[in-house]
């Protein structure tokens, strides 16, 4: 018997291949060793050459015969989420994309190319990529999975589309040191938009595009430079006795990616393998379609 990829056992998916972003740890290198161990070619997308060969060879130390690819990009820079875009468009015909890769950044970063570094990263960076991949797969079967967060708590960050670089830090709370992770909740919330909009578009295709929260994860780096009231959150994450571990974390975002009972499914956001409902904000074609356009303008595609 062998480890499936959502977690059970025996089915097997030779002959495919799979794309993780933030494949280098925590969930993302959970999820690239569980498609792995079931039989999947796996592209793994991580920010430097040195830490995607260490996350490779700790897969392979659990699954010897694992099939990987390591492609590195730095994702909060457009011009190399392009590239990366675009030599995965020619060299690969993935069935399962899973965006996992999410930092938070203290709101006046910005990248080079004049972006908010969280936006750039969790928001503009999957856009580009999963825009740009589903183009390529055209008509054939794929699923598209956009790591989320929590809905509930999502419900109080509603993105501001005419403040999508976060430059209003008042509005983004009273204590400064909490401002990093209400602009992070903004782009997770900006994920679902996207997953909602870009579903629409390949509505009559063989392509899904699903959304997934992994749930609440200690130790994944995400809140690595925190500070302040900011730092002390995520002390109390990793506190947390209702905490996941990262493998626990990518059984959902996996399960979307490899069920088979959900063939077809598409637009649909689910947490520990249900269905849910996310807030009205997210749900507006009118505010997907704003977010959709304003996006595609930043980092110059058509809309």
């Amino acid at each position: 018997m062998t480890e499936r990829a959502d977690g059970g056992k025996s089915q097997r998916y030779e002959g495919k291949q799979a794309i993780v972003t933030g494949g280098t740890r925590g969930i993302g290198e959970a999820a690239a060793r569980r498609l792995a161990a079931a039989g999947m070619s796996v592209v793994m997308v991580g920010r430097s050459d040195a830490t995607l060969r260490q996350a490779a060879d700790r897969i392979r130390a659990t699954v010897p015969d694992a099939d990987l690819r390591l492609e590195s990009a730095d994702l909060s820079l457009i011009r190399e989420v392009r590239a990366l875009a675009d030599r995965l468009a020619d060299s690969t015909s993935p069935s399962v994309v899973i965006n996992n890769a999410a930092i938070t950044a203290d709101i006046g970063t910005r990248t080079d190319e004049g972006i908010q570094l969280t936006l750039a990263t969790n928001h503009l960076a999957p856009y580009v990529l999963m825009r740009t991949l589903v183009e390529s797969v055209k008509e054939r079967p794929a699923r598209f999975v956009v790591v989320g967060a929590s809905p509930t708590v999502l419900r109080s960050y509603p993105v501001d589309l005419d403040d999508l670089h976060a430059q209003n830090a008042r509005a983004l709370g009273r204590f400064s040191s909490f401002r990093p992770f209400a602009a992070y909740a903004r782009t997770k919330n900006m994920n679902t938009m996207f997953v909602y909009s870009l579903a629409r578009r390949v509505a009559d295709s063989g392509i899904t595009v699903n959304g997934a929260h992994p749930g609440i994860i200690a130790q994944t780096g995400l809140s690595r430079d925190a500070r302040g009231l900011g730092k002390m959150l995520d002390t109390m994450v990793n506190l947390n006795p209702l905490r996941k571990t990262p493998d626990q974390g990518a059984d959902n975002p996996v399960w979307v990616a490899t069920d088979p009972g959900l063939d077809g499914v598409n637009g649909r956001f689910f947490v520990d393998r249900k269905q849910v409902t996310t807030p009205d904000h997210t749900l507006s074609v009118e505010r997907c379609e704003a977010l959709w356009e304003r996006s595609a303008e930043l980092v110059g595609m058509q809309p």
